[in-house]
């Protein structure tokens, strides 16, 4: 459309006129995309994010529970949450578990698990593989989440979000925040 636009300025003008349009018209499209960007969610901080995680700039979490750790950006949170909404709030309003309260996302909780689920990787582990709260059976009553529909990376930032939540935010799981 563009190229088709810039043509007919080219054939119905003189090539002066032709040269200031197509200068205009790419610094009217410069200035369009440099306030697209910036104000897009990538650039800014979600306000949860930043309010309630407590997370303005990158943070190391845990990993895999033996000292390992990865950095996540305020964006990679705020996509975190956005999976989180989409994908678990029906059954994790706040970070409780409608289906058995007492088995919430609280960060106690998801330690006491087996295996335990206070790490990126742990939280990923259940979601490939739903196990129940003491990892010996099967659990039904969360959705087993393949690397098809939701690849490593969306995964880890999902883990992440929750993993921040856990630790961060009030109320999450049904306790007050620390």
């Amino acid at each position: 459309m563009l190229t088709n636009w810039i043509k007919k300025i080219r054939l119905s003008h003189s090539s002066r006129y032709n040269f200031f349009s197509v200068r205009g018209l790419f610094a009217t499209l410069m200035a369009i995309s440099i306030v697209c960007i910036a104000s897009s969610p990538a650039y800014a901080i979600d306000d949860y994010v930043k309010r309630f995680l407590k997370v303005t700039e990158p943070i190391a979490l845990d990993l895999d529970g033996q000292g390992q750790t990865k950095a996540f950006t305020p964006g990679d949170l705020a996509e975190g949450k956005e999976l989180f909404k989409t994908h678990c709030i029906n059954c994790h309003v706040g970070g409780t578990t409608l289906q058995d309260p007492r088995v919430s996302l609280g960060l106690e909780t998801l330690a006491g698990a087996t295996p335990p689920r206070d790490n990126v990787d742990g939280i990923i582990s259940f979601l490939r593989e739903p196990m129940t709260y003491d990892g010996s059976a099967p659990s039904f009553w969360c959705r087993q989440v393949p690397d098809t529909w939701m690849p490593q990376e969306q995964i880890e930032k999902l883990a992440a979000f929750v993993l921040r939540a856990a630790q961060k935010a009030p109320g999450w799981g049904g306790k007050a925040s620390s």
